[in-house]
């Protein structure tokens, strides 16, 4: 029940993760190469995504 519970969690940041993605300012090539990391390694691409990842235009740095 745990490793369930554990990749549905997976599934629904790896999907949070290629929307923000998609919507993202980056050039189209980013966005492309950043989906298919999040696609082969869901674990690790979505922390990778989070450390490096493309940010949206919607972001403010301060």
């Amino acid at each position: 029940m745990e490793y369930g519970l554990f990749g549905l969690l997976v599934l629904i940041a790896d999907i949070y993760a290629i929307y923000q993605t998609l919507t993202s300012s980056a050039s189209t090539a980013a966005k492309v190469i950043w989906t298919m990391v999040i696609l082969l390694l869901p674990v690790l691409g979505f922390i990778a995504w989070l450390i490096a990842g493309p940010r949206g235009s919607g972001r403010v740095n301060v």
